[in-house]
């Protein structure tokens, strides 16, 4: 059987169409990057530690599934979402980049969807959501915070994740939401990069956040 890490990546690509190769894709995944010394140093203290112990991750299936969980979100935000708009609602340009983030979600559903069965878990259904926004405007809003949450819950659950090969391909998602989280930021008229690290959440803080858009 490939390696874990093989399978992972070859689905994200796959499902991305990137005009890449294979060895620039696991190349580039192979490690995750999370600020040098100072992110060391920050890892060694009290509160990472609290922030670790918050997690309450059973294994690595649950960590898959718990981003399952967040990607089925952000998946079926844009597919539904922009189902319901057309390009001419939004600045030139930005409706076509939606599309990219949409299609960068379903890719991370279905990467992660295979690493579970492949894995011998069981992945977790989409659920049925309600994100509350009335307009284009609203819409771009919620896009914003569901990805600088995202970004925060990778980042958050990484601690917790005892295979190198998972941490790798995590390594390479939390770089793409991060990438939409700049983009969304700027396009609404926020800092696109606003702190030099990013603040890791606990599995409780981020349901506390994602949770009120799930509705059954």
């Amino acid at each position: 059987m490939p390696a874990l890490h093989t399978l992972f990546m070859n689905a994200i690509s796959e499902e991305r169409n990137l005009q890449v190769s294979r060895r620039t894709l696991l190349g580039t995944g192979s490690k995750l990057a999370i600020g040098g010394t100072a992110a060391m140093v920050a890892m060694s203290s009290p509160a990472f530690a609290r922030l670790v112990a918050a997690q309450a991750f059973t294994d690595d299936l649950d960590v898959l599934n718990y981003a399952l969980t967040l990607e089925h979100l952000e998946y079926a935000f844009y597919r539904d979402g922009l189902a319901g708009y057309s390009a001419d609602v939004f600045d030139d340009g930005v409706y076509d980049n939606l599309i990219d983030i949409r299609d960068h979600e379903d890719a991370h559903v279905d990467a992660l969807i295979s690493t579970i069965n492949d894995l011998g878990g069981t992945p977790v259904e989409e659920a049925e959501y309600d994100f509350g926004y009335q307009n284009a405007a609203g819409f771009l809003a919620v896009a914003a915070a569901l990805e600088n949450t995202g970004v925060s819950a990778y980042d958050g659950a990484a601690a917790s994740i005892e295979n190198v090969a998972i941490l790798n391909a995590a390594g390479s998602i939390v770089a793409v939401e991060a990438r939409h989280a700049s983009y969304l930021n700027l396009i609404n008229g926020d800092d696109p990069f606003p702190a030099a690290f990013e603040t890791p959440l606990s599995r409780d803080e981020i349901l506390a956040i994602a949770g009120p858009f799930i509705v059954g």
